[in-house]
């Protein structure tokens, strides 16, 4: 039975980035036995449903502008898994979500950034999930819930940032200011104590949280991955350019 994941992404440059967060990822990968499958949870694919990748083969979407031309060269493309794609598909129908299959999508930098760095050879099959902003963290949660049978054999990846305001980071990487720390402690104390309830109404109750997360895309991947397991810890807590959190979490 695989824990289920949340792993802070960051900047689509962290596979070539000397980081704390890029050592960890690949430490996370050599740490794990070799799942049947992966399902990687994007912050970076947004649906008015839930929709799973149900391609053959994953292609390498380069979904953001203005980096150096070598991420660009970065590709990760990995086997697809449409059969597994329509059982989770079917894992919600019977939870009463509706949820649908994409057939043409590759795989987002939300996923490939960390699957670069903990799978590096590709050759685990990959489906991807999306997003739903519009519908908040309790039906994240329960996204999680109802996908909690494929950690038997297989790894949910919910890939995110624990803090991720991009107009407050510092490229000169300087100190995590307090308004971080402040929220990312909430945060981790919400999580590891299971507080459901604050968890759902994190915006309204977690200190700083309209300024951690302006929007909530990056936050919601974790709630997946929270909904998917009982228990949850903390494994790695660190942060970049400032204010750019990178803690990951397992959820058993």
């Amino acid at each position: 039975m695989f824990p289920a994941l949340f792993v802070s992404h960051g900047a689509p440059t962290l596979p070539l980035d000397d980081a704390p967060a890029r050592d960890f990822l690949r430490d996370l990968g050599q740490s794990l036995p070799r799942p049947k499958a992966i399902l990687a949870v994007s912050a970076h694919w947004e649906t008015e449903r839930p929709a799973f990748t149900a391609a053959p083969r994953n292609t390498t979407i380069h979904d953001f502008r203005g980096f150096p031309k070598p991420l660009y060269d970065l590709r990760y493309d990995t086997p697809g898994a449409p059969d597994i794609a329509a059982r989770l598909a079917q894992s919600l129908e019977r939870a009463g979500i509706p949820a649908s299959l994409n057939e043409r999508r590759g795989i987002d930098h939300g996923a490939w950034v960390p699957l670069m760095l903990m799978v590096p050879a590709a050759d685990i099959p990959v489906v991807q999930l999306s997003i739903q902003p519009r519908l908040g963290v309790a039906h994240h949660i329960a996204l999680g819930k109802a996908l909690r049978p494929f950690r038997e054999g297989g790894l949910i990846l919910a890939s995110g940032g624990f803090v991720h305001n991009l107009m407050a980071l510092d490229w000169e990487g300087g100190a995590e200011p307090d308004w971080s720390a402040r929220f990312s402690g909430w945060m981790d104390a919400a999580l590891t104590e299971r507080r459901d309830d604050d968890l759902v109404h994190y915006r309204t109750r977690a200190p700083e949280a309209s300024r951690a997360h302006p929007s909530e895309d990056h936050i919601l991947p974790l709630f997946v991955a929270y909904g998917a397991g009982e228990t949850s810890r903390r494994l790695h807590k660190s942060a970049t350019f400032g204010s750019l959190r990178m803690d990951a979490y397992a959820f058993d």
